[in-house]
């Protein structure tokens, strides 16, 4: 008996988006011919045991004669994808290959995605750990909060090349660069500014690091019970952290209280902040409105009454897009063959990227576009020239 697939099925054949990612959008190829009985002898046994000896006398040999140097696996357990949440590993993978897309497309850098059956913390720090002799870096992705941070940290203790979770750090770097720019066309110094930020997940949490890391003024946090502050009850270690080391002000209340006179508002959270809420923030505001793909407010409700607007969406002036860090940064770290990526290189990276920008700055022009040549190379620069500086680099 022929079962007819369901109206549904049938309509995938007709979806543009379908039709690109039949079949993946990935595949492997050599980098070497196979022509002849010589060529293979070379490419597998017997030449192949020579080189596999040299390795086992001197593992560091692994980074010339093997893809190690040059690859990065691209991880997740499919718990926190892309604005749809827990959708699990397989429904995962068009993303992570995606990811693997961007990386080559942007950075010449080669990836493998890899989704991970398993959401126990322990399993995936194992897991990475036994897969890391294959690859140069790990970046991880779509890990859910608070777990994302442990096991970046303990990945970062464990293992000698750089470890990365995008989703923190890529949404912080870009973030602080458009943020350099921007304070730069209102006339104020980061170290004057106070800012309000609207969720304390993963990215929550970086933004508000590296802003700090940066000289920024003020930052409140919030979470979905209102500011985070010191004593508050509840707080994860996590938040416990972060109210030690923001909040100066000692706010309380909801984050739409804190924005009265607030120079600076980067949503995280996919709440919403009413108009009016903006509309009491300091003159010449700067409003990051980043949650996809619905920003916490309109922007074009922002715009009238902040100076600049940025979004996580293409379809609006300033987009903060994560690609616009991730792919230089891993290309440079991978190019001095560093140990690790540092605070110092995020920072780097960010005032590489804020640099793009020059002279052509304006209120609708304050981080490039991810199309823009000169972003890739200016990070890759600015990052590798970092890791040489703190002696993190092997070559």
């Amino acid at each position: 008996m022929t079962t007819e697939p369901s109206s549904s099925t049938n309509d995938y054949a007709n979806d543009p988006a379908f039709v690109l990612h039949r079949g993946g959008k990935l595949e492997v190829r050599s980098t070497v011919p196979v022509r002849n009985a010589e060529d293979l002898s070379l490419a597998y046994t017997p030449g192949v045991a020579r080189v596999c000896t040299a390795i086992a006398e001197h593992p560091e040999l692994a980074y010339d004669y093997t893809w190690t140097s040059k690859v990065v696996a691209v991880v997740t357990d499919g718990t926190a994808v892309l604005g749809l949440g827990d959708i699990g590993p397989a429904a995962s993978m068009p993303v992570m290959e995606g990811k693997a897309l961007l990386f080559k497309q942007f950075a010449d850098v080669d990836s493998v995605p890899i989704a991970l059956d398993c959401t126990d913390t322990e399993a995936i720090i194992e897991t990475v750990i036994r897969l890391a002799p294959s690859f140069g870096g790990i970046n991880l992705e779509d890990i859910s909060a608070p777990r994302c941070f442990e096991i970046e940290d303990r990945l970062r203790e464990a293992l000698d090349i750089p470890v990365f979770h995008d989703d923190q750090h890529g949404t912080a770097i870009v973030a602080l660069a458009a943020l350099r720019n921007a304070a730069r066309l209102i006339g104020k110094p980061l170290s004057e500014l106070r800012g309000v930020v609207a969720g304390a997940g993963a990215s929550g949490v970086a933004v508000s690091r590296i802003l700090l890391n940066a000289g920024f003024g003020d930052i409140a946090v919030s979470d979905s019970k209102g500011l985070i502050y010191e004593g508050r009850d509840g707080l994860n270690p996590i938040k416990q952290a972060l109210a030690r080391d923001t909040n100066k002000a000692g706010l309380k209340g909801s984050t739409e209280e804190a924005l009265k006179g607030a120079d600076v508002f980067i949503g995280l959270s996919g709440s919403t902040v009413r108009e009016e809420s903006i509309a009491t923030m300091a003159a010449d505001a700067i409003v990051f409105a980043l949650s996809n793909p619905t920003p916490e407010v309109h922007p074009d409700v922002a715009r009238r009454h902040a100076k600049v607007v940025a979004t996580g969406r293409s379809d609006f002036p300033n987009q903060i897009n994560n690609v616009l860090a991730f792919p230089g940064i891993f290309r440079g770290a991978l190019d001095v063959r560093a140990h690790s990526i540092t605070e110092g290189m995020k920072l780097a990276a960010a005032e590489a990227l804020a640099a793009v920008v020059g002279d052509d700055l304006s209120a609708d022009y304050v981080i490039p576009s991810p199309f823009d040549d000169r972003v890739a190379p200016a990070v890759i620069a600015a990052v590798s020239e970092q890791a040489r500086r703190e002696g993190v680099n092997r070559i």
